[in-house]
């Protein structure tokens, strides 16, 4: 599960290498409880560039929203079964819900697919 200060492995070639976990949408806390919202593969969250390269096309200073794609929490399919990864990671995407790169680089997990990201799993080498 990813919440607030979590840093992420970005999978793609939009030229970020990490980012920060500030903001993770779509989820409330409980009320009266101290509890964080979570986010789980295919949920969307706020970002802070950490790392980037030198010819990256994205703002360092500007926050940015990416879809996680990988997380090492294990997440609990239908049929019983779990699947967990060795990294957090995420691909950056626009306003619109598309990838900004145009290569995603890993496995990504199948319930992606339920979530309606159809181009990331396209560009995927491989779906677990």
């Amino acid at each position: 599960m990813i919440q607030q200060e979590t840093m992420l492995d970005i999978a793609d070639n939009s030229g970020v290498r990490t980012a920060l976990c500030i903001k993770v949408l779509g989820r409330g806390g409980s009320r009266g409880k101290y509890t964080r919202p979570k986010a789980g593969v295919g949920d969307v969250v706020c970002v802070a560039i950490k790392k980037s390269l030198p010819n990256c096309q994205l703002d360092d200073k500007k926050v940015h929203k990416c879809v996680i794609i990988r997380t090492k929490s294990p997440v609990k399919r239908a049929d019983g079964s779990y699947v967990r990864f060795d990294s957090n990671a995420a691909v950056m995407i626009d306003g619109d819900g598309n990838p900004i790169g145009t290569r995603i680089f890993g496995a990504v997990a199948r319930e992606l697919r339920e979530k309606n990201y159809m181009k990331i799993i396209s560009l995927a080498g491989e779906v677990v």
